[in-house]
């Protein structure tokens, strides 16, 4: 314990110095820097190309009559430069990704800066985008004068988790003495990352701020967040609709591109499409867009530049030098919005032909409606960033054969350079923690839990090129080559989930505060928050490959085979710590798998039911988010909370619980019982887990019984809508998503045994195929 309190105390002494030099380096009123270095270093923060409106008065908006009716053209000049750009690039496939983004981290400029900004800021969600946007909010007058001067700001940001731009502007607003007392609102909207069906590779998983300010995020009413879709822009309008202005909006959006990198542009043009369409739509007169784009090679592209050009006084292409300088991101800055009269009639016709297939249509606007003298401009910022981007990459790849001690000295006293400059340059300075956003967070233990989990998207490894090779073998072979082969193939040689427990019953449980959220029916389980999201993709991928029928399947030989009387042995000495007389114990599944233990239970009463049926579900990779399968295991749960007796016992299967659904069904056991464990094969021999629950209390059964059975019944609703028809009434396609707050579910340690839990069931459905 002395060694631990001595390395804790080492370290706050060594952080504590670094904030001092930070802050020391901050009050000086220049960084010290030789003429080259000085040169550099300010390169690196001018790097903007501004559009420049003729005084003729040529660029203004196109009729809406010539808009989305013509096809897209190929602009030889701009297609000349991906292709030289693709060409270097192509350079890297054969490069292992995490080898390449090690190198090109250490040759960033400003590679330093996000530390430093730790370091000397106390900075909340302190990432590359709270940087990138911190630098953007120093570089332009983002922010209407108009409303600074009202004291009254109101933002929108889209696509923006896991929040940093939100953060970073909350730092901004605090440390301004134009807008320290302003008073600040904002809404976000973001791919929910509780929803189920949002695909793992498009959606972000860190929940850090979400998950502490979820009445702010905007997810519309399928829940999944998805702004591409006409219903939820009309949504997102009403939902902002009490701000009497909206000053700002931001738009940081983007896909996992990385396995079709030459066509980035391309496959982003929806959303790019999309985004400028709310923005237009929420924004008032003098407001700001600051969206996020790629390259500008493509038709789309131009035409979405053009029409910003012709509802903005100022529109800015910015590269931050805070963003690497090897990628092709920069992003669009435009100023002092002309206001919706100006673009009213052609705003309705976007609105019209809005979605997520927009790009595949008729192209924005044909070329002889773009002046040449934008065409002109547009060449010519498109050849700068252009420039910028291949200089990088070709310096990274002559660095990447060798450096010389001279080359890493200099790069290293650069980038000391520029993480100063960057403190000096944009007025960095400490906030205290109480000053955050997530400040007034119901809970501070929601932090606890999403700091803990995995919070990228899908790692990338090997080259490119390994991982097209990848792409031709089967997802066994595949699996093979993966870091998590080994994992999959260990065999089971005693009963995982005993040692994780969900001590209750829970006081702080507030019934009241729940209540049911649906949406549309869930295709497929492709995420969630309690299970790892690449451990998900592996199983899903593995059930398209081989589509198994889990009764079928032999089991494996060689792994451990738990017994029933090993389970009843440990409920019976658990019933026996809660008190000395005889306890029953409701066991919902088939006596034969008990038989054997039925004569010799301890001080157990067996009584047995039915357990939830299997999902018939024609999708095998729904899990269990089968409404069917829901209501059955609800109703189980109901039925043992209604004929428990305290200090009862009860053994409840479970296929898995990685829906929301699920997971509250197991928050309303950890409400009732004084410990929840699990199971890991379940002794019948079936997939799944086998949930035992000690220690019954119905007290806190009585308080959640009322609201549980009405959730109940709405779970099963959609069910007996197909039952009565066939076919459902328009409208009613759609299932219970949530019942329990996730605020509530993202604390008391139950996403952590939902997590170990789905990843021993995955660990033994995958080690099952790759046996057979």
């Amino acid at each position: 314990m002395d060694d631990c309190l001595a390395h804790l105390q080492s370290r706050m002494n060594s952080c504590n110095g670094r904030r001092r030099k930070v802050a020391k380096l901050q009050q000086s009123s220049s960084v010290e820097m030789d003429p080259d270095t000085k040169t550099e270093v300010c390169a690196l923060f001018g790097k903007v190309k501004t559009y420049v409106r003729p005084s003729s008065g040529e660029w203004c908006v196109p009729d809406p009559n010539v808009a989305l009716r013509y096809p897209a053209v190929k602009h030889c000049q701009l297609q000349a430069l991906k292709a030289s750009l693709n060409a270097v690039k192509n350079q890297l496939s054969d490069k292992n990704v995490q080898v390449w983004h090690q190198h090109t981290n250490s040759t960033n400029r400003a590679g330093k800066v996000m530390g430093a900004v730790r370091s000397a800021a106390n900075a909340e969600i302190c990432t590359q985008a709270w940087c990138k946007f911190f630098e953007i909010l120093g570089s332009f007058n983002l922010l209407p004068v108009e409303a600074l001067q009202n004291g009254e700001l109101n933002t929108v940001h889209l696509c923006e988790a896991p929040g940093a731009f939100i953060t970073a502007l909350n730092h901004y607003i605090k440390t301004r003495e134009s807008t320290r007392f302003c008073d600040w609102s904002w809404a976000a909207n973001t791919l929910n990352p509780y929803h189920e069906a949002n695909s793992g590779s498009t959606t972000i998983a860190d929940d850090r701020l979400i998950a502490n300010t979820l009445p702010w995020w905007f997810f519309g009413s399928e829940n999944t967040g998805n702004i591409m879709l006409l219903k939820h822009l009309r949504e997102l309008q009403r939902f902002v609709a009490n701000m009497n202005r909206v000053d700002l909006v931001t738009a940081d959006g983007s896909f996992n591109c990385q396995e079709n990198p030459d066509e980035q542009e391309a496959l982003v043009a929806s959303l790019h499409y999309c985004e400028v369409t709310a923005a237009l739509l929420l924004l008032s007169p003098g407001g700001s867009l600051v969206l996020k784009m790629f390259t500008l090679y493509e038709h789309a592209s131009v035409c979405l530049l053009y029409l910003l050009n012709c509802c903005f006084g100022s529109v800015n292409v910015f590269k931050p030098a805070t963003s690497k300088a090897g990628n092709s991101e920069v992003y669009v800055v435009c100023l002092n919005y002309d206001g919706k009269e100006a673009v009213r009639p052609l705003l309705s016709k976007l609105i019209r032909n809005y979605g997520p297939d927009q790009a595949n249509r008729e192209a924005l606007f044909p070329i002889s409606v773009v002046p040449e003298s934008f065409q002109r401009q547009h060449e010519e910022v498109c050849l700068y960033f252009h420039t910028l981007q291949v200089e990088t990459i070709t310096e990274n790849l002559r660095l990447f054969e060798g450096m010389s001690v001279e080359q890493r000295q200099r790069l290293d006293y650069i980038r000391d350079c520029t993480a100063l400059e960057y403190l000096h340059r944009f007025q960095v300075v400490h906030v205290p923690r109480c000053r955050w956003v997530s400040r007034n967070t119901v809970s501070p233990a929601c932090c606890s839990v999403s700091a803990g989990r995995p919070l990228g998207q899908k790692k990338q490894m090997g080259s490119f090129n390994e991982r097209r090779e990848l792409e031709t073998l089967s997802w066994s072979q595949r699996m093979e080559r993966g870091c998590h082969a080994a994992w999959a193939q260990r065999h089971c040689t005693e009963a995982a989930g005993t040692d994780c427990v969900l001590t209750g019953p829970l006081t702080q449980c507030e019934v009241n505060t729940w209540y049911v959220l649906t949406g549309s029916a869930l295709p497929a389980v492709t995420n969630s928050p309690f299970c790892e999201g690449e451990l998900l993709n592996l199983l899903n991928e593995a059930l398209r490959d081989t589509a198994p029928d889990w009764a079928c399947l032999p089991r494996c030989g060689s792994c451990h085979a738990l017994s029933p009387a090993s389970v009843l042995s440990d409920v019976a000495r658990l019933c026996t710590a809660e008190g000395g007389e005889k306890r029953q114990c409701l066991v919902f599944g088939s006596s034969l798998a008990w038989s054997a233990c039925e004569c010799e239970p301890g001080d157990l009463i067996l009584r047995f039911s039915a357990e939830p049926s299997f999902p018939k579900s024609g999708c095998i990779t729904l899990h269990d988010g089968d409404p069917q399968y829901q209501q059955e295991l609800l109703a189980c749960v109901v039925s043992s909370l209604q004929s428990l007796n305290s200090g009862d016992a009860l053994l409840l299967p479970a296929i898995s619980a990685l829906t929301r659904v699920t997971a509250a069904a197991v928050h309303c056991l950890h409400v009732c019982f004084h410990s929840v464990t699990f199971r890991c094969p379940r002794p019948s021999g079936r997939v799944g887990s086998l949930l035992v629950c000690v220690g019954f209390c119905p007290e806190a059964a009585q308080q959640i019984l009322p609201v549980l059975t009405k959730i109940q019944d709405s779970v099963g609703l959609r069910r007996a809508a197909e039952d009565a028809g066939g076919t459902l009434p328009h409208g009613t396609d759609r299932q219970v998503l949530q019942f329990v707050p996730m605020e509530e579910m993202l604390t008391g340690g139950l996403t952590d045994f939902l997590r170990s839990m789905n990843a021993e069931i995955i660990q033994q459905k995958l080690h099952l195929l790759m046996q057979s």
